[in-house]
């Protein structure tokens, strides 16, 4: 939501004296993310971030009243005199309990209306065109300050009585923005004695509609239920300024407010008479107080929180506070809906106290630490040999379409009895085919080699009753080499990717017998095996520990010139022996990362750009460490033919 920092300034004053940078940072520590800044000539626009349930926020005066808090510096008062209220001029019924109060006011207007250019600034800034008609424009504006959604009739359109009530089967309004809507009975509406005259909290009639020629203009500033309107709202589609307001909650006892601040407007713009005004109905009841204990507040907190200063956020909220026992007896303001059970009253001391003033400690433990279960150590176990053997673990779906043909021997998965649909209504009873649907769309977006895995549980039917059993799945699939440009890809041979996965399960210390995995032609191999088949704590599943290098790394490229012909094996094991022999363990790792052959190099002969890499585990290494193994690995290269490129 966009606010106008001039237009929050003028609610809190105290924030002319902090910097746009300061206020920046102040109000994400509230709960309001700013998500931009827009530059203005006069004052920026902010781009906050508040969520549903602060519908109070969604206003300047709601978002300085949070400020205020935190800051404990005093808002500026609503600068208006209430209207002196009479006998109804105009008849007004309300015949639904969505709306409890209804405060109006009829005025006649003057010959001239201006809307003052700080209006109009504030207008353009929250997205509107003023229309240099007062009672619109005057509705806007106090919408965006104070966040209390009014109405202008023009009075001279209206006929008889007007009525709030629940709308009729076939009656039809033509809204403001000249489309016309069937309406029913789960409308609330605004009506006339011919007719609704605008849908309640959403959107006037265009009949009722004030333009340059109404002389006489009735007030509406009334309460209504938020439900029944994020409901209208929802079913005509319609997404208005008063919808969002009234659809997260006004505030009640801003609807005789509004009504007189309105009404102070006109006859400031326009040089509008007030002819009368009255309130019909009254505010809802006062919402029983909240209990909030201190254990709870600690507990939340972590900590322990003075109860006085509880006191002092609660009390910078709005809220009644008072003392009961030895907690607090808290009466929200009207305007705070979200305050309604003692943990969202814990949640405001903390987030006006500050969440990075909690403190970083454990919870503490209840009763003696429990040993994490076997199983749970098992998989665990397992997902972290595969990882450390290049496959990348997979969590997918566990129910497939029934309907698709069984891979394999796949046992018969169990049918659910109210799915989410049809491919959602069978209990796997195998891992394979959920890994090769993986593998084969990771294939078809341009992957060259795929090693998935899956731990997971599989579900059969058996004539003693459903079974379920944790199953490991593992893929290879795609294409091998391409490690360097010496190293060409090619297709996994027919028995490689097979021997490979023999290769990882007899590394887990378990027996199984791969499948192809075939997709118009063979493109890898898949296996599945329980996991009760592993073992299941064996150390032999998670290798030693090799510890790694505090100190940075060193890489160092070497350009070579060799026969057209030259093995590139045979050259780079060369290397690598000799890099060993003089490097030790500092030699990490040895390979070409480019091959270049053009007619400008000697005939017969290619470049190979060599890159080393070194790192020590104890020290940091010196250049003069570094050209010696160079110049070793180059020695080891001219016994092959090879020579240094200049």
């Amino acid at each position: 939501m966009r606010y106008h920092l001039r237009a929050l300034r003028l609610e809190l004053p105290a924030l002319a004296e902090i910097p746009l940078a300061e206020v920046c940072e102040l109000l994400p520590s509230l709960g309001f993310p700013v998500d931009g800044v827009e530059a203005r000539e006069t004052d920026p626009i902010l781009d906050v971030d508040v969520t549903a349930n602060r519908g109070d926020a969604q206003s300047h005066r709601g978002l300085a009243r949070d400020l205020s808090a935190r800051l404990g510096a005093g808002l500026a008062p609503l600068s208006h005199t209430a209207l002196a209220e009479g006998e109804p001029l105009f008849p007004i019924r309300l015949e639904a309990d969505a709306c409890p109060i209804y405060a109006t006011a009829i005025l006649e207007l003057g010959s001239v209306q201006a809307t003052p250019e700080e209006a109009v600034g504030l207008l353009g800034a929250m997205g509107t065109n003023a229309k240099q008609l007062a009672a619109v424009d005057a509705s806007n504006e106090l919408l965006h300050r104070y966040g209390h959604p009014t109405h202008a009739f023009d009075a001279d359109t209206l006929k008889g009585a007007l009525i709030v009530r629940w709308g009729r089967e076939g009656e039809r309004l033509v809204g403001l923005d000249g489309v016309e809507r069937k309406l029913t009975a789960e409308d609330l509406v605004i009506a006339d004695e011919a007719g609704p005259v605008a849908l309640a909290g959403v959107m006037g009639g265009d009949a009722t509609k004030v333009t340059a020629s109404t002389r006489r203009v009735l007030l509406e500033s009334a309460y209504f239920d938020p439900r029944v309107v994020r409901r209208m709202a929802h079913r005509h589609g319609l997404h208005t300024d008063a919808s969002h307001r009234f659809g997260r909650g006004a505030d009640p006892a801003m609807a005789p407010v509004a009504r007189d601040l309105l009404a102070a407007r006109l006859m400031a713009w326009a040089g509008a008479r007030l002819v009368g005004a009255w309130t019909v109905g009254a505010l809802p009841g006062v919402r029983p107080a909240v209990e909030l204990a201190p254990g709870l507040l600690n507990r939340i907190a972590g900590e322990a929180i003075p109860l006085e200063e509880a006191e002092l956020w609660l009390t910078r909220l709005g809220c009644q506070v008072a003392r009961s026992g030895e907690g607090l007896q808290v009466q929200p303001p009207t305007w705070r809906h979200d305050l309604a059970i003692p943990e969202d009253l814990a949640e405001e001391v903390l987030r006006l106290r500050g969440f990075d003033r909690l403190g970083s400690a454990l919870p503490p433990l209840e009763g003696p630490p429990q040993p994490l279960e076997s199983g749970y150590l098992q998989r665990r176990r397992v997902a972290a040999r595969l990882a450390q053997l290049g496959f990348f673990q997979t969590v997918t779906y566990g129910f497939v379409d029934p309907e698709e043909p069984p891979l394999g021997d796949e046992a018969a998965g169990r049918i659910l009895a109210n799915p989410l649909g049809q491919e959602y209504s069978l209990m796997r009873g195998t891992l394979l085919r959920s890994l090769r649907a993986t593998a084969l769309a990771n294939l078809a977006q341009g992957a060259r080699e795929v090693r998935l895995f899956e731990i997971a549980p599989t579900h059969r039917a058996t004539p003693a009753g459903p079974e379920e059993s944790w199953t490991v799945g593992l893929l290879w699939a795609g294409q091998a080499g391409g490690e360097d440009p010496l190293s060409p890809v090619r297709s996994l041979a027919p028995e490689e990717g097979r021997a490979f996965l023999l290769g990882v399960l007899e590394d887990l210390g378990a027996v199984a017998q791969p499948v192809p995995v075939a997709e118009d032609g063979p493109l890898g191999w898949m296996v599945e095996l329980p996991l009760a088949a592993l073992p299941a704590h064996s150390e032999r599943i998670i290798p030693p520990f090799r510890p790694f290098s505090r100190f940075p790394r060193v890489e160092r490229d070497l350009s070579l010139l060799v026969d057209l012909a030259q093995g590139y094996r045979e050259l780079a094991d060369a290397m690598a022996a000799s890099l060993r022999a003089c490097a030790g363990s500092a030699f990490q790792d040895l390979r070409c990362v480019d091959v270049f052959r053009h007619k400008s190099l000697p005939t017969g002969r290619q470049a190979w750009l060599m890159r080393m890499r070194f790192q020590a585990l104890d020290r940091t290494l010196t250049g003069e460490d570094v050209d010696a193994w160079v110049a070793a690995a180059l020695e080891a290269a001219r016994a092959h033919g090879a020579e240094r490129r200049a």
